[in-house]
This record gives C-alpha cells, sequence and structure tokens, in this order.
C-alpha cells in the first residue's frame, strides 16, 4: 500500500483494535440489525446446521440394542453413556484421556482451519442464525425493517410482531429445555415426567423453568456477546492461528489496490486508475453477525460464518468483478497472491487429528464389560491346607454393562490351581448391571508348583458360558 492507504488505515480503520464492534465508547450495547444472507456457503451451513439439529432432537429417543440410549448425561445418578457405552467414576482415566486429547484438537485444528468450528458446528451459532435469526426475519423482515420497527413507537404494528417473536422465542427455549433434559434423564423417564404433571416433580420443573429463561436471554437478547465477550475459544484464536492458518480472509491486495477502495462507477478502468476491486459496498459489514469489517483483517469476533464471503461474491458477480475477494485463505496466500492449496502441513495436522480420534475411539471401544482388581487382604497372609498353599484375596468387580453377569474365576497360570469363591453358591459371582461387587475369594496352589515367596498367577475371569470376560495378575505369597 502507498502511504496514502496507511495513513487511511491508520486513522480510520485502526479503530477497531481499540473498540468492541457491539459496544460504543461508553460500554453501551450496540444492537446488530444483521443482514439475512445468502449464497453458496450459506446454503451449505443450512444443510449442515439442519442435519445437526435433526440429531440433536432425535438421538436421545433411540435405544441400541443393548438397550442403552446413544447420549445420556444423568449428572443427578452419575451415570454416563457414550455412544452406548456406560461410563462409571471407575473410568476416569478415560475422561483425562479425553480431555486431553480434546485441548490438543482444539489447538491443532484452529491453527489449521481457523474458527471454522465457531461459524459451522457450535451451537451458539446454529441455534442463533439458524432458528432465532430466521424467525425474527419471517416476522420482522430484514435488516432495514427491524432498524425501521425498533425505532418505531409501540403501535399495533410492534406490538403484535414483538409478542409473537418473543413467544416463539420462547416456546423454543422450552422446547430445547426438555431437549436437553432427554439427554440427562433419558427419554422414557422425562416423558413420564410430562405425563405425571408438573407439581409430582417441582424441582425438576422448577430447573427446566429457570434453564429454559436462561436459553431465552442468550438468544433473544446476548446473542453474539456471548461468542465475543464470553466463550474463551475466541481468545486462544489470537494465539493459535498464524501466517498459514486457513480462515475467512478478505484479500486486500487484490482489493485495495495501489490507492485504495472506491465506490464503483460504470465504464471505469479501475486498475488502470490504481483503485482496488473492492467498491465499499459495505454489504460484508452489514451482513456480519458480529457486527466487524473483515477487511481490517484477523478479528477475535470473526467466528468464519462465511456470510461476508456470500455478499461480497454476490455484488461482484452483479458489477462484473471476479469472485473470492472474500475467500478461504491464508494470510500468506493474500500477500503472496497465492491460492490456498493443500501442503504437507494441513496433511501432517490433518492426519494428526484423525489418529486422535481414532486412539480415543479405540479406548472407548475396548474397554472391558467388567472392571476386575484383586486385592491382598491386609493383615493376611498365606496359609497351608494339606498339598496346597492358600492366599485370601478381596475381589472388586465393576459391571459396565446394561445386563446382569454370572462369573466364575480360574487359576490360569497353574493347571492344578484352584479358585474357591467365598460367601457365593454355586461358586459363581452374581454381578447386577451397573453395579460393584466385592468379596472374597481363596487361591489354592500345590506347594510342588510353588518355587518363590512371591509368584505372579493369572486370574482369568469368565461368564456362565465360559466366555472370558477379563483376566488379572496378582502376586500369590508362598512359604518359600
Amino acid at each position: 500500500m502507498n502511504d496514502w492507504n496507511e495513513t487511511l488505515v491508520t486513522e480510520e480503520n485502526e479503530k477497531f483494535r481499540t473498540e468492541v464492534a457491539t459496544m460504543d465508547k461508553q460500554g453501551t450495547r450496540k444492537w446488530i440489525y444483521a443482514k439475512k444472507p445468502s449464497g453458496k456457503y450459506t446454503n451449505y451451513r443450512q444443510i449442515v446446521s439442519t442435519i445437526l439439529l435433526l440429531s440433536l432432537v432425535v438421538l436421545p429417543f433411540i435405544k441400541l440394542p443393548n438397550g442403552n440410549p446413544i447420549f445420556k448425561f444423568d449428572v443427578f445418578n452419575t451415570i454416563f453413556i457414550l455412544f452406548g457405552y456406560p461410563f462409571f467414576t471407575t473410568d476416569f482415566f478415560l475422561l483425562a484421556i479425553g480431555m486431553i486429547v480434546s485441548v490438543v484438537f482444539i489447538i491443532i485444528f484452529t491453527t489449521v482451519y481457523g474458527r471454522l468450528f465457531c461459524g459451522w458446528l457450535c451451537p451458539q451459532t446454529i441455534f442463533l442464525e439458524f432458528i432465532f435469526r430466521k424467525i425474527e426475519f419471517l416476522i420482522e423482515g430484514d435488516r432495514n425493517k427491524q432498524m425501521r420497527l425498533d425505532k418505531q413507537e409501540w403501535n399495533e404494528e410492534k406490538i403484535i410482531k414483538r409478542g409473537s417473536k418473543w413467544l416463539i422465542f420462547a416456546i423454543i427455549s422450552l422446547f430445547f429445555t426438555n431437549v436437553f433434559l432427554a439427554y440427562m434423564l433419558g427419554a422414557d423417564v422425562l416423558i413420564q415426567y410430562i405425563l405425571d404433571g408438573p407439581f409430582e416433580h417441582f424441582t425438576m420443573f422448577l430447573g427446566m423453568i429457570i434453564f429454559s429463561g436462561l436459553f431465552y436471554f442468550v438468544f433473544a437478547w446476548f446473542r453474539e456477546q456471548a461468542c465475543t465477550l464470553v466463550c474463551p475459544y475466541g481468545r486462544f484464536q489470537g494465539v493459535l492461528v498464524d501466517k498459514k492458518t486457513m480462515q475467512v480472509s478478505y484479500d486486500y491486495v487484490r482489493g485495495e489496490g495501489k490507492i485504495g477502495r472506491s465506490k464503483f462507477r460504470k465504464n471505469e478502468d479501475r486498475k488502470e486508475i490504481g483503485k482496488g476491486d473492492c467498491i465499499d459496498c459495505g454489504q460484508c459489514v452489514a451482513v456480519c453477525p458480529t457486527g466487524i469489517d473483515i477487511r481490517n483483517g484477523s478479528q477475535l469476533e470473526c467466528v468464519n460464518c462465511t456470510a461476508c464471503m456470500d455478499a461480497c461474491d454476490d455484488v461482484m458477480s452483479k458489477v462484473g468483478f471476479p469472485t473470492g475477494l472474500v475467500k478461504f485463505a491464508s494470510e500468506e496466500n493474500i500477500s503472496q497472491g497465492t491460492p490456498f492449496k493443500i501442503n504437507a502441513r494441513l496433511v501432517a495436522f490433518s492426519a494428526a487429528l484423525i489418529l486422535m480420534l481414532v486412539a480415543m475411539t479405540s479406548f472407548m471401544v475396548n474397554r472391558s464389560d467388567v472392571e476386575v482388581k484383586f486385592l491382598q487382604v491386609p493383615g493376611k497372609d498365606f496359609s497351608v491346607e494339606g498339598e496346597y498353599i492358600t492366599n485370601t484375596l478381596q475381589y472388586n468387580l465393576m459391571n459396565k454393562t446394561n445386563h446382569t453377569y454370572k462369573l466364575t474365576v480360574d487359576v490360569k497360570t497353574f493347571r492344578d490351581g484352584k479358585a474357591e469363591i467365598l460367601n457365593e453358591d454355586h461358586q459363581f459371582i452374581s454381578l447386577d448391571k451397573g453395579k460393584l461387587k466385592q468379596g472374597l475369594i481363596k487361591i489354592k496352589i500345590p506347594k510342588k508348583d510353588l518355587t518363590s515367596y512371591k509368584v505372579p498367577i493369572d486370574l482369568e475371569i469368565k461368564d456362565k458360558n465360559g466366555k472370558e470376560i477379563d483376566s488379572y495378575v496378582i502376586s500369590f505369597m508362598a512359604p518359600f
């Protein structure tokens, strides 16, 4: 850019660095009247959001062959089910691994793809842009009509439009609160609660009303401020993105030219004059749901929703200029004038993301149905019973499935070894679904097979049909 353009940027456009788009200098809220977006990317986002919203509503009512829902997060009874697999407090290590994977995933994903998650997958964006704003557009009209309605007196038209909008917002908030409750309580329990009436479960009903009010507040008033003021992801973005990060970017080289942007004039040779392709129409700003100007570069308020890309492409097509003035590209692509392409870094980071997901899925799928633990009973040593040395062990068995087990224990290491379950009939352990059971078991091994005072033995746990469920290695105490 020349000196004139640099001065313009410093005096006019750099103020965005010290101001928030949704507030004035006194800290008063500036309401964002986003123009209704349309175009290729908006259509893609509509498809993605529809799939996600339908999945959100339908999933808690689907039960897998094992009788479990796909997801359940019952914090009241500490019952958690992910992809049909129950998880208990004993699975804390999986939670820890999952948290580590999630943090690393966010760092790598943001470094490569910017805030693509925010604009395309984040529940805040999907609810706001594809439910609440759509209702607003339907009732109050597009941006200019909304601004006009906001300024007019509280006449019959305004009362009807605002009242009907707020009522529908409240109904939607109540509906999705019940959907979230279905994930917590289970669909069957939720339906029964509804049939019983609110006063039969008043505490739950009161909590539902409070959460619905909070949900309504966020999407009816707080809106984009959840992204710009509350969500920590936007703050992370400034640290994680670099010159190679793919994000929604304004091609300032093409848009500014030699002397900067200017209004469109028919039959003008802008290239000869030195003007950029940006005709300063302001449509990218009008359509932005967070009220920023993408031409100022990467900003924490930008959620990569691509609304500005559609708006700019539409204007460029109308004036006969090439599209892509605002596009998915890295800062390096813009400065060097090269198109975004798949490179070694993108492949490597994407492969790392996939490997982490595969590893986490593998941990979940290969988790044992019954968690087994055997411990030496404190204060008890070995005992001699004829030709056998006996150890008394305490067992802890956790059933992580949805059905009852009848288990037996065998000594796998020694052919003549015996396992005698104490305080149980028929020599098997009855283990109810989702329950922890403790008890005592005697392990007997012939003296002749023991050559050390501490011998590792492999205990095999089987179901009543002889199928191996798990195994456990523990040291066997002997007199040698």
